[in-house]
């Protein structure tokens, strides 16, 4: 057994590097001619899951043109590898010693992180009940043995291509389409899942809302497409100052943002809004409308929500993501009555 791993470690490791350097990003030839414009295709990933390092080797040549192929030899490896790191496609053996291929695929149908990751049945039977049984399992697809290389390219290049546009709607969406942040629906899921998420590892989550200061009076001024342009341009310096990948900006509303910062304290979220704050004003956007400067500014309200402490709990703890964007929005109005182009900081809530 130590060989047949060995075997397919040098052969998972060998089989990429050299279908990298055969086909480097290039559509495989008998790519029908839109999905050039739809990305790479060829650079998904694919997990195959066999127990039979002759059928893994048999698929791996099969499916030369992807470089981004990993293999398992068992259920339990197949859904370590899934986790580790979710592939985009998993072509999997319905008969397998211990754990089975229908095994497999209901933990990972059960499972939220790795539910959605098509399947397809790779078996030895051709059987109508076997099939229906994987389809009712959640599987996409389902290929018999002996193996036709042609149907599994395009079996394989239809569900990689059928994940990507789901991807890509699902981008939509969720992006507001003016500012392309993340929109007022993904913001109300993300605070929260976050808020949950805090509460259960006890640490502290910050939201801030932005207002443009006397955005209506640019409008007046410039007219409504540059007002479209000025809010893009803040849209701009907010991503730009957000530098963690778990950070969200999104689009509150009309020429408010808002921005969910997951494990930070208030302390952590004083320093994005002022970094916010300097990088508009290095963008110099003018503003002749405005009351407090000649350029665009804003006026900031953070909440944070700390629970690294025990500390009494909100009445409704399920909706403490709602207070705290009502917290955020009235140390917004502090902000705007204090005179607008400043931050202030909420009382915090746990």
């Amino acid at each position: 057994m130590s060989d047949v791993l060995l075997s397919l470690g040098d052969l998972d490791l060998a089989s990429n590097v050299a279908a990298a350097r055969r086909h480097p990003r290039q559509p495989d030839p008998g790519s029908p001619p839109e999905l050039g414009a739809l990305g790479a295709l060829h650079d998904r990933s694919i997990l195959l899951v066999d127990d039979d390092p002759i059928a893994l080797k048999i698929l791996r040549q099969i499916l030369s043109a992807y470089p981004n192929v990993r293999f398992a030899t068992n259920g339990a490896d197949a859904l370590r590898r899934a986790r580790t790191c979710a592939p985009d496609l998993i072509l999997l053996d319905g008969e397998m010693p211990g754990q089975n291929g229908f095994e497999v695929c209901k933990l990972l149908k059960a499972d939220p992180a790795l539910c959605e990751i098509p399947v397809i049945f790779v078996t030895a039977h051709d059987d109508a009940e076997l099939e229906n049984l994987a389809l009712t399992l959640g599987a996409a697809d389902f290929i018999a043995k002996p193996l036709i290389a042609a149907t599994v390219k395009l079996r394989v290049r239809l569900h990689l291509q059928l994940r990507q546009q789901i991807e890509a709607l699902r981008r939509l969406a969720s992006t507001d389409a003016l500012t392309s942040l993340a929109n007022r629906r993904r913001l109300d899921e993300t605070l929260a899942s976050e808020w949950i998420r805090a509460s259960r590892i006890r640490l502290p989550l910050s939201l801030m809302l932005i207002d443009i200061d006397f955005f209506k009076a640019f409008n007046d001024e410039y007219g409504h497409l540059e007002g479209d342009c000025c809010l893009r341009s803040v849209a701009q310096v907010i991503r730009g100052a957000v530098h963690r990948s778990q950070d969200l900006a999104c689009r509150f509303g009309g020429e408010e943002f808002a921005v969910i910062l997951p494990h930070t304290p208030a302390a952590g979220a004083l320093q994005v809004a002022s970094r916010i704050r300097a990088q508009l004003d290095v963008a110099a956007i003018p503003h002749r409308g405005s009351r407090v400067a000649d350029l665009v500014t804003v006026s900031i309200g953070i909440a944070c929500s700390d629970h690294s402490t025990p500390a009494p709990v909100l009445p409704h703890a399920r909706d403490g993501e709602r207070v705290l964007v009502e917290l955020a929005d009235r140390a917004l109005y502090v902000a705007k009555r204090g005179g607008r182009n400043r931050v202030e900081l909420a009382a915090e809530q746990r």
